[in-house]
């Protein structure tokens, strides 16, 4: 495998991530790298490639746990997932989906050549969240999810297009399960990345303003679609979209309209029948076309829909049998929408055992404008993160009934236009072009700190580039915390380092009490409620980035434990309030006695070090 992780390069890159200090890997694969080639068809060299990599993961000491990714769906609706095949199956011709405004591609809408490297008219950066309400993305996830319940008539093969869909998804997954049982580096397989609700809990008709807790896909300035209109624009209509822009008061309001699909572009297949419209939902051609169910992505037989009991929560029952089957001990990442959180419903109640909360966060006004205003200081910004990341987890499992791992967050690097890429283009190699970055990331986790969540970043990009073009390789992004051209005069590829080499508490020997840096000052604290039963120690990463010399170690009677990034004076050195300081590397590899436990500090991989804890 050549891309985009190279198999030759592997050992380089996962020993610069393990040097970094992280020990946790989200492994992104695709349905369509597995299945590609026709329904069945598994690719045996990827799933071997993949096995490679997870192998040689293990061998640089991470976990890691498998996401099956997708970003609106797939690479022919403007991201990336399912395989193309999938569409003939449906009855839909992908090559006219551009022509038919069913959905934004950037291979159709941006020019790799042209003058500008935003381009930002014909094809917006994130586009992917505009894609959603458009009408691939609403016809295809409404089938995925609730296809059985809505279109009970829509078949592939003789089996309903929901059944049909999620085997062969499950499929997919089951067959790279089946390649990676028995390395005990893996744990687990995240159930979707992001899934979209498509059309549930929409009026048939009537233009929605603003996200609802039913429907709660972000309404954003420019044409309204609904999916009354986004059925006839399939179907080969051109129709009539109310164009939406911010008010006085920033509530979206109908500003004008224009025309979707002028040309009258039909995306199904000759002989395809819409089969929403066989459903009931809609009747008519041309002029005729008239709503028949106006509830119909919203009430079935009189009852309302509940998308989370009646449609995900089957979805997760099914990845769990299919993955417990073949190691009874993999852990659940769960997904839901990341945009329902926002709107008080979370994941359905009953989820399956050992199921973790994967749930993503991001700083919006960060990702979307690609500027960090500092205005507000460190502590408030700090404060802010704390409040929205924990009011995220407590709508998503307010019982906290399950371990919780931010799935994903981050920062986009090329802020300001790409500020830091031109300063390093000219010669600049020192921390301050990064310091945007930094301040933001550390903001980040030292909120994750404070709740006790861990986490995995996104992203690191092998492939990535300091290119406005460019970046992470697709819809306009940059967020990797490496870069090729960041491996230069001695560089190991990192952005913003110090970010996110962080020190933390690996391993605990008990529970993890509390746990907080203070990256101005050096020092970190971790409090560890010891259970002696554990003959393990506790384990502290110390990377370089933060620590380049020596490490004061105290651990107080209490069982409290800090490190300092400095030196200790000789009149340091000894006991404080009956507890135990050691310095590291001084005393690499030595053993002291303490009030609450033992310490030894050992050497990790280049970069990083270790601090043991061994409490009794």
């Amino acid at each position: 495998m050549a891309k985009p992780f190279p198999l030759g390069e592997a050992d380089a890159h996962l020993a610069r991530i393990a040097r970094w200090g992280f020990n946790c890997l989200r492994l992104l694969v695709t349905w369509e790298a597995i299945e590609h080639e026709g329904p069945g068809r598994y690719d045996a060299a990827y799933l071997d490639y993949v096995a490679a990599v997870a192998r040689r993961a293990e061998a640089h000491g991470f976990v890691l746990f498998i996401d099956m990714h997708q970003d609106v769906w797939s690479r022919m609706t403007g991201g990336d997932g399912a395989p193309g095949w999938v569409f003939g199956k449906l009855g839909l011709d992908f090559t006219r989906f551009d022509a038919a405004g069913a959905a934004n591609v950037m291979q159709y809408r941006y020019d790799p050549a042209g003058a500008e490297a935003r381009q930002e008219d014909a094809y917006p950066m994130m586009s992917w969240a505009r894609n959603y309400r458009l009408p691939a993305n609403g016809l295809i996830w409404t089938a995925f999810f609730a296809g059985a319940l809505l279109t009970p008539e829509w078949r592939i093969d003789g089996e309903n297009v929901q059944h049909y869909l999620q085997r062969h998804y499950l499929g997919a997954m089951a067959a790279l399960a089946e390649r990676l049982t028995g390395n005990p580096a893996v744990i687990g397989f995240d159930t979707l990345n992001e899934p979209s609700p498509g059309w549930i809990g929409q009026a048939m008709s009537a233009p929605q303003l603003a996200a609802t807790r039913e429907a709660p896909i972000p309404v954003r300035a420019g044409p309204c679609w609904t999916p009354f209109a986004a059925l006839q624009a399939a179907s080969g209509r051109a129709v009539t979209l109310p164009v939406l822009a911010p008010g006085a008061d920033g509530a979206m309001e109908i500003a004008g309209e224009e025309v979707a699909n002028p040309g009258g572009v039909s995306i199904w297949v000759p002989g395809a029948a819409d089969p929403y419209a066989v459903a009931g939902a809609w009747t008519g051609a041309g002029e005729e076309a008239r709503v028949l169910d106006e509830d119909f992505f919203r009430i079935v037989d009189g009852r309302a829909i509940d998308p989370d009991t009646d449609l995900l929560l089957p979805f997760f029952q099914r990845i769990a049998d299919t993955l417990r089957a073949i190691d009874p001990d993999w852990l659940l990442f769960a997904e839901v929408n990341p945009y329902q959180l926002g709107h008080g419903r979370g994941f359905p109640a009953d989820m399956p055992e050992r199921c973790v909360n994967a749930s993503h966060w991001y700083d919006v006004g960060i990702l979307w404008k690609k500027r960090f205003d500092a205005e507000a200081g460190p502590a408030a910004l700090r404060a802010r993160y704390i409040d929205e990341i924990g009011a995220l987890f407590d709508a998503a499992d307010p019982a906290r009934a399950m371990p919780r791992l931010m799935g994903e967050f981050g920062i986009p690097f090329d802020l300001d236009e790409g500020r830091a890429y031109a300063r390093w283009a000219a010669g600049r190699r020192d921390e301050a072009i990064w310091a945007p970055h930094v301040a933001a990331l550390t903001a980040m986790y030292d909120a994750l700190d404070a709740l006790g969540i861990s986490s995995t970043q996104w992203n690191y990009t092998a492939s990535n580039r300091n290119d406005l073009r460019i970046g992470d390789g697709w819809n306009q992004e940059d967020l990797s915390i490496f870069s090729p051209d960041q491996v230069a005069d001695g560089g190991d590829g990192a952005r913003a380092l110090k970010g996110f080499a962080r020190p933390y508490v690996r391993r605990a020997q008990g529970r993890i009490a509390a746990m907080r840096f203070d990256a101005e000052t050096g020092l970190f604290e971790a409090r560890i409620d010891v259970d002696p039963a554990i003959a393990a120690p506790s384990e502290i990463v110390v990377p370089e980035a933060h620590f380049p010399d020596d490490i004061a170690v105290t651990i107080d009677p209490r069982g409290a434990l800090d490190l300092r990034s400095r030196k200790p004076a000789a009149a340091d050195r000894g006991n404080r309030a009956g507890g135990d300081r050691g310095r590291c590397p001084a005393c690499r590899g030595a053993e002291r006695g303490a009030a609450r436990g033992r310490i030894s500090t050992a050497s990790a991989l280049n970069r990083t070090r270790q601090v043991h804890y061994a409490g009794g």
